[in-house]
């Protein structure tokens, strides 16, 4: 797209990086600001979609709405990361990244990461929970076993 700027990552807080908004997301981080878990929809085919992008990945329509969803989904795929590729992350590896497939439509995953479980104890088809995280200025949307759910 000509003039759009490129997603980019900025330190804050904890010195791990975080995202920028920008005019396509501001809407995601506000609502995740809020501790809800809103993505985009398309009002021409309906489908949801993550991340957020100035069209639908489905049929390419431009009329784009907003969702929020109950923030349950299921462990699609993992990797625990056990060495940091930033300073930021130091300390806090092991971690695990994980692709969260959402209850309200099949093919709707998050790329995210996996707080507050046992990396050994995790499979395929678990059920997960969203948890935010505020770092600094933004609040990420992280997930965890239902088990572990307060």
């Amino acid at each position: 797209m000509p003039d759009e700027e490129p997603v980019t990552m900025e330190t804050v807080g904890d010195s791990r990086p975080v995202p920028l908004r920008d005019e396509t997301t501001s809407f995601f981080w506000d609502a995740a600001a809020r501790c809800r878990l809103v993505v985009q929809r398309c009002r021409s085919c309906r489908l949801m979609q993550y991340p957020p992008d100035v069209v639908c990945n489905h049929c390419q329509g431009d009329d784009l709405d907003h969702r929020e969803v109950s923030g349950r989904g299921v462990l699609y795929s993992f990797a625990i990361v056990e060495r940091a590729f930033h300073p930021g992350f130091v300390s806090h590896v092991p971690y695990v990244v994980a692709l969260v497939e959402l209850d309200e439509q099949a093919g709707l995953r998050m790329l995210t990461n996996l707080v507050e479980a046992d990396p050994e104890s995790l499979t395929i088809d678990m059920p997960l929970e969203v948890h935010f995280e505020s770092r600094g200025p933004v609040t990420l949307p992280q997930f965890r076993p239902v088990e572990v759910a307060r």
